[in-house]
């Protein structure tokens, strides 16, 4: 765990250069705009330790999969994002003297993210080999404004000589991906040039053929005053720049501006992308970089007026939350219903950038509730659009009659995923999507989506489950074999219980489902029962199952059981291990682990926080305290569905203690993985941690209920949200919540099972009173 992050409620601030920290660095500091991003990479050279990372929303590669033996349904290629053009470069020397942070002398240094405003800046002085002083200040930002730029302000200061300043901005395209496979570089260059001031690279990616034009326009003044020399023009394979010399007198100012646009075949025919990005890079200079950064300042004051949680009394808490608004906000915007949400965002490449049951599982609730409606929409359209897709993976893994199985990992729908535990056995993943569904309507009231896209994604996945099962005879159940739970300390189990659970609550909704949309619409009913080929005695099969499903269940314990036999492990607990000995996965063998009684996140506690109003509050406590002191969350998943249930259960301490390990996950380390990327999807479960735990938000009968409590640490917390057209303020104190209604209409809301009618302005209810 590192602790070097300032505490502040509006900034990420590092102070000081610690070589050793600094791809870690790179991650937290990250920007993006929802169509492409980097990490907190450094513009001049630097030639430390370093992850160089710029993407671009959507673009990917499908590199060759890697396995020791083959299997017949592994996908043939893992789906890429890409680290594509890195546009920042702005080389600096000093009469020929490289400025490179990893040997000069470096002091003063500070790196500030600001999330209120939605820039990167940073400063330092660094004495040269040679003994010269430089001061450097760069502030960049990507535009969610206009999302296909970018903008970079460096100045640089003659401290202690005279004599010439050579600057070179580059756009660099021969970069690859750190985790490419054979070493293997994704881009072949198309053209490169000049148009007027504006230098320009078009790349496109092998196989995929996706090409994307990056443009940049460099303007340098001396002490506010224009540099009126002409740039040298520098061309190499997959690499342009252009290079200027300054005479500088000591105390001198030079004040780089860089304006840089992305532009992709997604969205502008191949023909028009170079006309596209030059065309958007003159829109950036004939703006300037005031104008430009002003309206990145209106645009983030919007994003935080509808989804900013402040908490009082408490810094950290208050960074941290913050923190991760801030990089799910950069992350997705919803505007492509052909984007979806990777892992890492913009922050890195692991996992593949790729599309998990992670969108669905924890990230709809967040922008649900903080972003307009089709914003969520957008992330099961999304789906939607993949069916047919889903349907043929199911179709390679021998499932038929319009059987689909989404994806574990995804970038177009295909599975791509080369690990058989994960692409053969997590099936759950299905189950998430189709949840996801319910509780976007849940809590919408958009019933009208289950006719426009919903049931024939729901159809799927049921005609799927009834395939996936099988009867035993023994047990006289429905049982689910050979599969990984979202414990994946687990492998090729029988009869997980969230699986089981989820299957059959799938084959429930889907039959409800259609018998909503046949009371909406008949004719819409009928017409997709035609277009996927439906015959109604399904229905009865699905009900057969889902009422005859197997359950484990341990009755020494009163749990419900992960999986058959696992009160076979040796039982031992969490707070037994060895500090030494964690995390287990990387101090233990894959077997110790899979023998093990050990778990990596949520799995049986996973399926009591979906279906929460199913159990009482002593078969909640029972299981959460046998199953919590048995994971290690080793996932970044974790945490944060531990904090709700331990707020159901009121127990305050375990709520607190897992809210901040999912809160500060990437900003403190705690998993030692910040420098590959931060934990993107995980952030929205800090969200979910204070809306749906500590606040304890739900929707139950259309409407929104409370059950709040506040932690000791905090005075009061505050957060806002969107439900069904009307836009809500909610404070709770340790005495009162108070519910601002922004809108016209009036809305009823439940405070501890006591209905409130809210109409517009401000109603506080007394929590004393109501919790007696």
């Amino acid at each position: 765990m590192k602790n070097y992050i300032k505490p502040s409620e509006w900034n990420i601030v590092e102070e000081g250069f610690d070589p050793h920290l600094n791809k870690i660095s790179e991650s937290l500091f990250s920007i993006g705009n929802g169509r492409m991003g980097h990490r907190a990479n450094f513009e001049e050279a630097y030639t430390g330790d370093t992850l160089q990372g710029n993407y671009v929303a959507g673009v990917y590669y499908p590199d060759k999969t890697r396995v020791g033996w083959w299997k017949n349904g592994y996908p043939d290629y893992f789906a890429k994002v890409l680290n594509a053009a890195n546009w920042i470069g702005i080389d600096i020397k000093a009469d020929g003297e490289t400025l490179d942070l990893n040997t000069a002398k470096v002091s003063e240094f500070q790196r500030v993210l600001n999330m209120k405003e939605g820039y990167l800046q940073r400063s330092f002085s660094a004495e040269l080999p040679s003994g010269k002083l430089l001061s450097v200040v760069a502030k960049r930002f990507c535009s969610i404004a206009d999302d296909e730029l970018a903008a970079i302000q460096y100045q640089v200061v003659a401290k202690n000589f005279s004599g010439v300043l050579s600057i070179t901005s580059s756009i660099d395209g021969d970069v690859k991906n750190q985790d490419s496979n054979y070493d293997e570089k994704f881009w072949e260059e198309v053209n490169k040039g000049f148009e007027a001031d504006t230098a320009f690279i078009t790349l496109r990616t092998k196989k995929t053929n996706f090409e994307v034009c990056t443009a940049t326009n460099t303007q340098v003044y001396l002490n506010n005053e224009l540099v009126a020399t002409k740039a040298t023009p520098l061309e190499k394979e997959k690499y342009i720049a252009s290079s200027l010399e300054v005479n500088v007198t000591e105390g001198d100012n030079v004040t780089i501006y860089k304006y840089a646009a992305n532009v992709s075949s997604q969205n502008y025919d191949k023909a028009e992308l170079q006309k596209a990005a030059t065309a958007a890079v003159d829109r950036a200079v004939a703006a300037g970089f005031d104008e430009l950064f002003e309206a990145q300042v209106a645009a983030w004051a919007n994003k935080w007026e509808e989804g900013d949680i402040l908490i009082e009394g408490d810094v950290a808490a208050q960074q941290a939350i913050r923190f991760n608004i801030f990089q799910l906000n950069q992350t997705y915007t919803g505007k492509d219903a052909r984007l979806n949400i990777g892992p890492k965002g913009f922050t890195g490449e692991k996992y593949g950038g790729s599309t998990y049951w992670d969108t669905e599982a924890y990230c709809i609730p967040f922008y649900l509730a903080t972003a307009p409606q089709e914003v969520a929409k957008n992330l099961l359209v999304y789906r939607h659009n993949q069916l047919q897709k889903a349907i043929e993976n199911a179709e390679k893994l021998g499932f038929k009659d319009g059987a689909a199985l989404y994806p574990m990992v995804t970038m177009n729908g295909e599975e791509c995923h080369n690990e058989w535990e994960i692409t053969f056995e997590e099936i759950h993943r299905n189950g998430a999507i189709a949840f996801a569904i319910y509780n976007y309507i849940r809590y919408t009231g958009d019933a009208g989506y289950l006719a426009s896209h919903g049931l024939e994604v729901l159809i799927g996945i049921a005609r799927f489950w009834k395939q996936r099962v099988n009867w035993s005879a023994e047990k006289n159940k429905y049982v689910i074999l050979g599969v990984t739970g979202p414990n994946e300390y687990e492998n090729n189990i029988n009869n997980n219980w969230y699986t089981n659970k989820l299957a059959a609550w799938c084959l429930r909704y889907a039959q409800e489902a259609a018998e909503a949309v046949k009371q909406q619409d008949a004719a819409k009913y009928e017409a997709i029962l035609s277009k996927v080929n439906f015959n109604t005695k399904e229905f009865e099969d699905w009900s057969s199952i889902a009422d005859q499903m197997y359950y484990p269940y341990d009755e020494k314990q009163g749990v419900f059981l992960q999986q058959d036999g696992y009160m076979d492990k040796e039982q031992m607990l969490v707070v037994d291990l060895p500090a030494s000995e964690r995390p287990l996965n990387q101090k233990w063998s894959w077997d110790r682990i899979l023998r093990s009684c050990f778990i990596k996140q949520a799995d049986v506690l996973q399926g009591m926080y979906f279906f929460e109003d199913e159990f009482d509050i002593e078969t909640l406590k029972r299981n959460f305290k046998f199953y919590e002191s048995r994971t290690v969350h080793e996932s970044s998943l974790s945490p944060c569905v531990h904090s709700i249930l331990a707020a159901r259960l009121s127990d305050e301490e375990k709520t607190y203690e897992f809210y901040l390990r999912t809160a500060r996950l990437d900003l403190d380390d705690y998993n030692n993985d910040t420098e590959d990327g931060l934990h993107i999807t995980s952030m929205a479960g800090t969200w979910m941690s204070i809306v749906e735990g500590f606040a304890g938000m739900k929707v139950r009968d259309n409407k929104l209920q409370f059950n709040p409590f506040l932690p000791s640490q905090w005075k009061s917390f505050s957060f806002n949200i969107g439900f069904r057209g009307t836009q809500l303020k909610i404070r709770i104190s340790a005495d009162e919540l108070s519910i601002v209604n922004n809108s016209a209409e009036s809305i009823a809301v439940s405070v501890f099972n006591e209905t409130f009618d809210i109409a517009q302005g401000e109603k506080k209810i007394s929590l004393k009173t109501l919790s007696l």
